[in-house]
Formats: C-alpha cells, structure tokens, sequence
C-alpha cells in the first residue's frame, strides 16, 4: 500500500555536498535535474523543482523547439539518437526544448521531465 507524501511538482533535498547551494542553481539528481528552490547550507534540505519551465545554459550549439535536451558539464544541449540508451552516451534526456535557441544564444527554455 503506498502513502501519499507530496505533490513532486518540487521535492525535498537534502545537500549533500561540501559548497552551498544558491536559488535557481541547477543540481543533478540521479539521471534527473531540478532547480533549486531556495538556498541550502551543506546539510541542510531544502525544495528542488522537478518539473516546469526554466531558462537553463546552453552550449554553440543551435536547438529547436520541441528537441530533446540532455545536460553535462553545466550546460544543457540537444539529445543525441544514443542519448539515455543503454549502448549510447552517459547523458540522460532532462527534458525538451519550448523554444529554439540559435548558436548565439546563451540560454534555452527547457520544460523539466521531472
């Protein structure tokens, strides 16, 4: 029997690492992403938003509107066709692009998977 615990929209998180965690920064969670709700001191919890739309860094690389989005190494970028396979990249698909973004811009809007 399961027991409802809350809604998922935003979880609970507990910062596990040894640096502070700022609002909007973006923290990986398993294969997962969220944003930071809030800022959390090393130890502390704190909410992290799993779903909605965000502006995230993106890297030169054109992506359109609607394309599947991995992030790495800070930055979020277009999925590639091995993305989140087991033969293919390391790289879990976090969510899709809303809008395209040229090579130029410095950041895309990504709707998170949860």
């Amino acid at each position: 029997m399961a027991e409802y615990y809350q809604r998922g929209e935003s979880i609970d998180y507990v910062n596990e690492t040894d640096a502070k965690i700022e609002a909007g920064d973006i923290v990986e969670f398993g294969s997962h992403v969220g944003v930071a709700g809030c800022p959390m001191e090393p130890g502390e919890t704190g909410s992290l938003h799993m779903v909605g739309v965000f502006a995230m860094p993106k890297g030169s690389d054109a992506i359109e509107a609607g394309a599947d989005v991995t992030y790495a190494d800070g930055e979020v970028s277009a999925a590639s066709s091995g993305d989140g396979d087991e033969g293919g990249s390391s790289a879990s698909v976090i969510g899709y692009a809303v809008e395209a973004a040229t090579a130029d811009d410095t950041t895309v809007k990504v709707k998170l998977l949860g």
